[in-house]
């Protein structure tokens, strides 16, 4: 009998306590913190929790997990500004500038970015939370966030979400949502993204303005990706890395002696100019350069490089990324990091065009997951059995009709509060420091609003708040960015 009735016992505890592993549709838990920025000691809020995505009909097709940090005890809301925060990917969740860079809590890392153990996080001294608040959204299938099934059981159509325009229409109605939840419509706005957010970002200003009615004062772009020029066939993306190329070497020393030793400062100007003057009309002749001009080319980029003449030519001038992580330091036995070249890694063998795996990513991984799912349950409180994906399932993802840049240009054009800073990292092989100074050159052809445009750089890579000399000073720059960038009771006229 104490048998029977020990099975029945578990058997209710199961159907009692059993659930579908499901994401509340519209939650929030708030928690209260304090924290020292620069030296000054101050109270925050944490929310985090989810907030849904409507459909025509205005019901929720899907829910989208993020986290809200404000000030405590500010008087002045109505000009406390608001920065609205996105990853890239697409595909990758709100975690990397979460708790890497902007926010009240960091990584436990070393002082390059390297993972130590045990994992966790740390208080973040230089976030600028002590001048704004922050909101990091995951968009759909990344961290918490998932579609929602409708009353007949089925989730929504993937088109809705997975693709440059749709990604921007329904992020725009949900921070719509957002801003008038939380009552901050009056507030200067901000929009960060980080990679693949750099479009994201570009084409949410002008959705934002011309069809939620909502007036940006900055947009950030960190390591921003264009894929105006990853689509554009050679001579244009090929000669935008050769830069790229010298900061990586330089860095791992594989520069020749009258180059070496310089500072990378004193070099790079120069390889700039002639990636534009030289490089790229010699590639653009394709197989009319005459011989003398494409040894005579080989041998500059070799210079400039530490690649190989012979290599170069093979290659016919135009280099794959991809080669020069494999080539760069082949004699010693390592690749270099796609998104960060700082970072070395070690393949099977040491023939071949390309790593074996991308270095950096394997080392960022390896603290970034433990940190967040710690963070987010023993910190902020948020519960739950769902996966946190880091990376979620957005393919295929509709790369068709990107106007992103324009969409930019024209928020801009009709918007003359709306300033632009550019972050990038020097050691950034995949979304290059140069290539970003190009897409800022072509977004604003004619140069009117050129003075609106700051651009900085950072001798790290893709995430180049990772390493501590460059997290406070990226900070400081947003920090900047946000003053100078104010009305402080200007007209927005021409």
């Amino acid at each position: 009998m104490k048998k029977l009735f020990l099975i029945f016992s578990v058997l209710s505890f199961i159907q009692i306590h059993s659930q579908n592993r499901k994401i509340p549709v519209d939650t929030m838990v708030v928690t209260n913190h304090s924290t020292t920025i620069n030296g000054i000691g101050m109270n925050y809020s944490a929310t985090t929790g989810t907030q849904p995505v409507w459909n025509l009909d205005g019901e929720p097709m899907a829910t989208l997990f993020y986290t809200y940090y404000q000030r405590s005890n500010v008087k002045d809301k109505a000009n406390r500004p608001l920065v609205i925060s996105f990853n890239g990917g697409p595909g990758s969740a709100s975690v990397w500038m979460h708790v890497a860079y902007t926010g009240p809590q960091i990584l436990k890392i070393d002082d390059e970015g390297y993972p130590v153990q045990p994992y966790g996080v740390k208080t973040n001294p230089y976030s600028i939370l002590d001048v704004a608040d922050i909101v990091f959204v995951n968009p759909v299938n990344t961290g918490y966030s998932r579609m929602v099934e409708d009353k007949d059981g089925k989730l929504p159509d993937r088109k809705n979400f997975f693709g440059i325009n749709a990604d921007i229409s329904y992020l725009a109605e949900w921070i719509n949502t957002f801003v008038t939840r939380h009552n901050r419509w009056e507030s200067p706005k901000y929009l960060i993204g980080e990679s693949y957010g750099g479009p994201r970002v570009m084409g949410l200003a002008e959705e934002l303005q011309n069809n939620q009615w909502m007036y940006l004062n900055g947009v950030i772009l960190v390591s921003p990706a264009d894929y105006k020029i990853y689509s554009t066939d050679q001579p244009i993306y090929s000669a935008l890395n050769l830069p790229y190329f010298t900061a990586a070497a330089w860095h791992q020393k594989a520069l020749a002696p009258a180059l070496q030793q310089k500072d990378l400062s004193e070099i790079l100007p120069e390889v700039e100019a002639y990636a534009i003057d030289k490089l790229m009309p010699a590639i653009a002749k394709g197989g009319f350069i005459s011989e003398a001009e494409r040894n005579a080319v080989a041998e500059k980029m070799s210079l400039y490089s530490g690649l190989s003449q012979s290599s170069i030519l093979d290659h016919n001038l135009n280099i794959p990324t991809s080669f020069f992580w494999k080539e760069l330091l082949r004699d010693r036995g390592y690749t270099i990091g796609r998104l960060d070249s700082r970072y070395l890694g070690i393949d099977k063998m040491a023939a071949g065009n390309s790593p074996d795996y991308n270095a950096e990513l394997s080392s960022w991984l390896h603290s970034f997951t433990p940190a967040i799912n710690f963070y987010l349950r023993e910190h902020l409180d948020f519960r739950t059995d769902i996966k946190y994906n880091m990376f979620g399932d957005v393919h295929p993802w509709d790369r068709q009709h990107d106007n992103t840049r324009d969409r930019l240009r024209q928020a801009m054009a009709q918007n003359p509060y709306l300033k632009v800073l550019v972050q990038s990292g020097y050691y950034d092989g995949a979304t290059t420091y140069f290539a970003a100074k190009y897409t800022v050159g072509q977004l604003d052809p004619s140069g009117t609003m050129k003075d609106r445009f700051t651009f900085k750089a950072y001798r790290s890579g893709h995430m180049m708040y990772l390493r501590k000399e460059d997290l406070k000073s990226s900070n400081d720059d947003i920090r900047d960015f946000i003053k100078n960038s104010l009305s402080n009771g200007k007209s927005a006229k021409y």
